[in-house]
């Protein structure tokens, strides 16, 4: 029976010191603990690097908002002169002037490049080239996932343009300011979904067959992985490594079930940010390949929580990635890899 005081004016109530004689503070406390720690587990590793980028020239995709944000300030505030590659100018403008207030002597420049265009994609290169001569850093972060079927403007599905196509476009007009500069890294983020990818090269755009999001998105994964691989072997002196941020609260999951339901949203939402990385966690791993000297020795690895993983066997196979290599050339209508057609 828990003991009991009487607190003029307001009755009974239990005795502080008979309630600190039980279990509950122990266990409230031990939950607290447990579930703390299991928070800071779900944070994953942490990019310890102090490298300064002071004169060096970096593009980070998907630059308007998430992961590819906060990698771009990071990289700002080393001394790199960073170009943010956004969907829209409203986004680019916004993007810079958020940068700007945080690190005021950044020097950031927002352009457009929408992935989802080659059109867009040539205008970027073709702006970028008018202000460098060369370029030390490539970063493939802008993604979408399980989206509607639709057909880009080069009538390609949505997924295998903006995951893949668009960022091979995007390597092969850059590829001669890349090798300007020893050492130049790429680092292409993706997802655990590649490994149940499977390439249908007679469709890759599901016009012929039934429209699965999660197999797109799979299939536009696997394709970024395959390409990363064949152009560690196929360029030498250049660095392409990929990395594997986690579960990652941002907007790439607003094509999902529980996030178009309104109700569902809002009441996963808790949970979510809970068992989620925040974006400052998901782009440590990115980080990692973009800054350290471990990763800037080694090329076509994967990396996940700042490490070496092992990479699946189905894009270990060179076959595949040189028979996708030479088709994505058709796709994009060019004849060599970073040359002019």
């Amino acid at each position: 029976m828990v003991k009991k005081m009487i607190i003029p004016g307001m009755g009974e109530m239990p005795d502080p010191e008979a309630i600190f004689e039980s279990w509950w503070p122990i266990i409230i406390g031990v939950t607290i603990g447990v579930l703390y720690a299991f928070r800071q587990y779900m944070r994953g590793a942490r990019c310890l690097c102090e490298s300064k980028l002071d004169g060096k020239v970096a593009i980070v995709t998907g630059a308007g908002s998430g992961i590819g944000k906060y990698t771009a300030k990071d990289l700002a505030s080393r001394g790199a002169k960073v170009y943010l590659a956004c969907h829209t100018a409203e986004q680019a403008e916004q993007v810079v002037k958020s940068i700007k207030e945080t690190h005021k002597k950044a020097d950031v420049v927002g352009l457009v490049c929408d992935l989802a265009s080659f059109k867009s994609i040539e205008d970027f290169v073709s702006s970028f080239r008018k202000k460098e001569e060369s370029l030390n850093l490539l970063i493939h972060n802008a993604g979408v996932m399980m989206c509607p079927l639709t057909l880009t403007e080069d009538k390609f599905e949505t997924q295998f343009q903006v995951n893949y196509l668009g960022p091979f476009l995007l390597t092969h007009l850059l590829l001669p300011l890349l090798k300007k500069v020893e050492g130049s890294r790429i680092v292409s983020q993706i997802a655990p979904a590649y490994a149940l990818g499977k390439i249908d090269f007679d469709d890759v755009s599901y016009t012929e067959r039934e429209y699965v999001t999660s197999q797109a998105y799979a299939q536009s994964k696997l394709a970024l992985v395959l390409f990363s691989l064949a152009l560690s072997r196929k360029e030498q002196g250049l660095v392409a490594n990929c990395a594997l941020p986690g579960i990652v609260n941002t907007k790439i999951y607003r094509h999902l079930p529980f996030q178009k339901n309104t109700f569902l949203a809002i009441s996963f939402y808790p949970i979510l940010c809970f068992l989620m990385k925040a974006i400052e966690d998901g782009a440590q791993t990115g980080l990692y390949c973009a800054l350290t000297e471990h990763a800037g020795k080694i090329s076509g690895r994967l990396f996940k929580e700042c490490a070496e993983f092992e990479i699946e066997e189905v894009v270990k196979d060179e076959e595949l990635q040189d028979k996708l290599f030479t088709q994505s050339l058709k796709w994009i209508n060019k004849k060599k890899f970073g040359q002019e057609s």
